[in-house]
């Protein structure tokens, strides 16, 4: 018996599946940036101005439209007063048991 093994599929795979996850935390943090600024009553435009990052940041962030780096994740933390650990705490991916 021969088996042929495509490494290429299986290279592309676990790429989608890795993408997939990142796209999902990205979403996750994205929600919780949201949630925490809409909760305190604060609008995009007065986050960004506390985090001390552009306005259209705080959308793209929301929307999961960009890859935050820690840095910036330390930037919105200041911003809603909030340690950074609150932010990422929910970020945690769901493992199949």
């Amino acid at each position: 018996m021969l088996t042929i093994v495509c490494r290429t599929k299986v290279s592309i795979d676990l790429e989608l599946s890795q993408m997939k996850l990142t796209q999902s935390v990205l979403i996750r943090f994205g929600n919780v940036i949201r949630q925490e600024r809409e909760r305190q009553g604060l609008s995009q435009e007065k986050l960004a101005e506390l985090a001390d990052v552009h306005r259209t940041y705080v959308g793209m962030i929301e929307r999961a439209e960009k890859n935050i780096t820690l840095a910036n994740v330390e930037k919105f933390a200041k911003g809603l007063k909030k340690p950074m650990s609150y932010l990422i705490v929910y970020l945690q991916p769901v493992l199949d048991t």
